[in-house]
């Protein structure tokens, strides 16, 4: 039995994940033909239906931080999920990477004050259908995942990656055991320097690498 899901209708072998439940709801409009809420237990919406093209796909959200994430996929893999990708928001370490840029994942590592942990790689060949799809759009790079982004401690610094998030060390570390294929494409949401991107723009990024996913899985 699944541990924090309660699936009420099937869930399809490919999936997207997005840590928020509004962006859950957001893409499963964007992607999905008349979406079907699958699972709303712990306020985790998520979503199953068919592509425009036909294709079986779930959208489905994690939460907050990387434990709740590795504990979704856990149980979505119990459910069937083989392939996935996250579409999640980071903040810049780079000083370089603007609001609103697409970073496909190349590698992700826990970090902590004691420093980064073990470089955690997506599946090569999702990986790479992910970037084909995203395109000029996006750049690759490295992120640090972090326990908290804001008011809980020094952030990352600089030479931990280009972007800092919440989840996707423990997804792709979680992903390896469990023999599920796992990739990510993350919207910088925040600057290095503090300049936020705006609601629309959000929207319209996460849309972006929404359709990106779902053509590469």
């Amino acid at each position: 039995m699944p541990t924090r899901l309660r699936p009420t209708s099937s869930v399809a072998a490919e999936a997207i994940l997005v840590g928020d439940p509004g962006r859950a709801l957001l893409l499963a409009q964007e992607l999905l033909e008349q979406p079907k809420m699958c699972n709303h237990a712990r306020g985790l919406w998520g979503y199953s239906g068919r592509t425009p093209g036909g294709r079986e796909l779930t959208v489905q959200s994690t939460g907050m931080g990387g434990p709740s994430a590795a504990v979704v996929l856990a149980d979505l893999a119990e459910l069937g999920v083989r392939r996935a990708i996250r579409v999640g928001t980071c903040t810049a370490l780079d000083p370089a990477l603007p609001p609103g840029r697409l970073l496909a994942v190349a590698e992700a590592h826990a970090w902590s004050s004691g420093g980064a942990g073990e470089p955690m790689r997506p599946d090569p060949e999702l990986a790479e259908s992910l970037r084909r799809r995203l395109g000029e759009d996006a750049q690759t790079g490295a992120v640090a995942s972090l326990d908290t982004l804001h008011g809980g401690g020094a952030p990352a610094p600089v030479e931990a990656g280009d972007a800092a998030d919440m989840q996707t060390a423990s997804l792709f570390s979680r992903a390896q055991t469990l023999e599920v294929a796992m990739a990510a494409v993350l919207i910088v949401t925040e600057s290095a320097g503090g300049e936020a991107l705006g609601d629309v723009e959000a929207e319209a990024a996460a849309k972006q690498a929404g359709t990106a996913a779902a053509a590469s899985l």
